[in-house]
C-alpha cells in the first residue's frame, strides 16, 4: 500500500467516525466536508474530480430535499401529533402492540417511499407517539432504524442504493419480485423476531391509552395527502424506469408551498426549520468514495469476484456477506458505488449481483455507520433530544443483522 492510499483510507475512516461521534458536538456534515476538503488540499483528490463526484449525487440531493420538506410540513401542521395519537390509541394500552404497529408502519413506508423516508418522515412521528404513550422511545426508534434497512429491497424504490448498485438499469418489476420477494420476507420477519426478543423487557407492560387527539387541521390533511401522493408518484416513476429525485423534490416543494400559503404562513419560515446539513453530508460522502475509487479498490474487488465465479452459489454467499459487513466500514452508499463498478468489470451471474444488493441493503443494520438512512435516523432522534451511541446500536445490530442476512441470502440461494 502506498502512502497516498493509506492516507486516503485514513481520512475516509476518520471522517466517517466524525460523522457518527460528532466530536465537540459539531454537526455531522462538517466532518464529511472536512474530510473531502482535506483530500483536495493534500492533492489526494483533484478538484475537478471532486466536483464530478459531488455532481453524481444530484438525484439523491433532490430526493432528500423533497422528503425533508414533506417531513417538516407534516411536523409543523400537526400531522405527526395526529398520527402518533392514532397509533397510541390503536395499541389499546399495550407497549408490545405499539411496537408491532410501528414496525409494520415502517415496512409500508420503506417499501413504498424508501428507507430514507422512514428515517426522515416516520421517525419523528414515532418519537411523538412514544411521548404520548409514556413508553420508552428507544425500542420504537430502533424499530424505525432496523426496518429502514431490512425492508429496503422489497421494491426497487425502497432504497436509493438499489439504483446505485444496478448502475441505473433496474431489472423489470416482475424479475425483481421473483428474486427478492422471499428474501425480503425473510429479512423483515427475522429482524422483527430478533428485535422483539432483545427489547422484550422494555416493551413489556402497558402504556397510555385513549390519549387526546386534536382534530387534524386542513394543513395537516394536505401534508398527509402530499406524502401519500408522493408515494404514488414514486411508484409510477419507478415503473417507468425514471429518476426519482426531481419528482420527489417537486412534490415536496409543492406540498410545502401550498400548505404554508393556505395556512397563512411563509414557506421560507418552514424551509428554515429543515436540517439542510444533510446535503453537504451526502456530497462529502460522494467525494470520499471517489477518492477510495482512485486507490484501486474497485479493481481489487472485481478481481476477487472473478476468482470465485467458478461456483456462483459460493460466490453469491461470500460476496454478499463480505459486502454486508464492509458497508459498515465506509457506509453502504460508497460501498454500493464500488460494488456497482466491480460488477461492471467482473460481469458476474445474476445471483451474485442479487446477493450483493442484499448485502449492501441489509448489512447496514450492523452499526450506525452503515447507511445514509441510519445517519439520517440518528440526526432525527438527536433533534428530538435522544441519542444512540455506536456500541448501543452494535449490541442490537450484531445479532439482528447476521441472522437476517442469513435468512435473506438463504432464501435467494434457495430460489436459484
Amino acid at each position: 500500500m502506498t502512502l497516498a492510499t493509506g492516507a486516503t483510507w485514513a481520512i475516509a475512516g476518520l471522517s466517517t467516525a466524525g460523522v457518527i461521534a460528532r466530536p465537540m458536538r459539531w454537526p455531522e456534515w462538517i466532518w464529511a466536508v472536512a474530510g473531502a476538503a482535506l483530500l483536495i488540499l493534500l492533492g489526494l483528490m483533484p478538484l475537478g474530480q471532486a466536483g464530478q463526484a459531488v455532481a453524481k449525487g444530484g438525484d439523491v440531493y433532490l430526493f432528500l430535499i423533497g422528503m425533508m420538506l414533506l417531513s417538516e410540513t407534516a411536523r409543523e401542521h400537526g400531522a405527526f401529533d395526529w398520527i402518533a395519537a392514532t397509533a397510541v390509541n390503536a395499541a389499546k394500552g399495550s407497549r408490545a402492540r405499539l411496537f408491532a404497529l410501528v414496525y409494520a408502519t415502517g415496512v409500508v413506508v420503506t417499501t413504498f417511499m424508501s428507507n430514507d423516508a422512514t428515517a426522515v418522515v416516520l421517525t419523528p412521528a414515532v418519537f411523538v407517539a412514544a411521548k404520548k404513550a409514556k413508553a420508552d422511545p428507544l425500542p420504537l426508534l430502533f424499530a424505525c432504524a432496523l426496518i429502514a434497512n431490512a425492508a429496503s429491497f422489497v421494491l426497487p424504490i425502497s432504497n436509493p442504493a438499489n439504483l446505485v448498485l444496478y448502475g441505473g438499469h433496474m431489472p423489470p418489476l416482475g424479475a425483481w419480485m421473483a428474486a427478492f420477494a422471499l428474501p425480503s420476507i425473510g429479512s423483515i420477519v427475522m429482524t422483527f423476531l430478533v428485535l422483539r426478543t432483545i427489547e422484550r423487557q422494555r416493551i413489556a407492560g402497558g402504556c397510555e391509552r385513549d390519549v387526546a387527539r386534536d382534530p387534524l387541521t386542513n394543513g395537516g390533511k394536505l401534508a398527509i395527502a402530499g406524502i401519500v401522493l408522493t408515494a404514488l408518484l414514486l411508484l409510477t416513476m419507478s415503473a417507468l424506469d425514471e429518476s426519482l429525485g426531481l419528482p420527489t423534490a417537486i412534490a415536496g416543494i409543492a406540498t410545502a408551498v401550498i400548505v404554508s400559503l393556505l395556512a397563512g404562513r411563509s414557506p421560507l419560515t418552514l424551509a428554515r426549520s429543515v436540517s439542510w446539513g444533510v446535503l453537504p453530508l451526502v456530497a462529502g460522502l460522494f467525494v470520499l468514495v471517489e477518492a477510495l475509487d482512485r486507490t484501486g479498490v474497485i479493481a481489487w474487488v472485481a478481481n476477487g469476484l472473478r476468482g470465485m465465479l467458478a461456483d456462483p452459489t459460493h460466490a453469491a454467499a461470500v460476496s454478499g456477506t463480505v459486502l454486508a459487513f464492509g458497508s459498515n466500514l465506509m457506509n453502504n452508499l460508497p460501498a454500493g458505488l464500488i460494488a456497482s463498478s466491480a460488477i461492471a468489470q467482473a460481469q458476474p451471474p445474476q445471483i451474485v449481483t442479487d446477493a450483493l444488493l442484499i448485502g449492501v441493503d441489509l448489512g447496514p443494520n450492523l452499526s450506525v455507520t452503515g447507511s445514509l438512512a441510519t445517519i439520517l435516523w440518528l440526526q432525527a432522534i438527536r433533534r428530538e433530544g435522544e441519542d444512540v451511541g455506536f456500541l448501543a446500536f452494535l449490541k442490537i445490530g450484531a445479532v439482528a443483522m447476521p441472522l437476517a442476512l442469513l435468512a435473506a441470502l438463504g432464501m435467494r440461494l434457495l430460489i436459484g
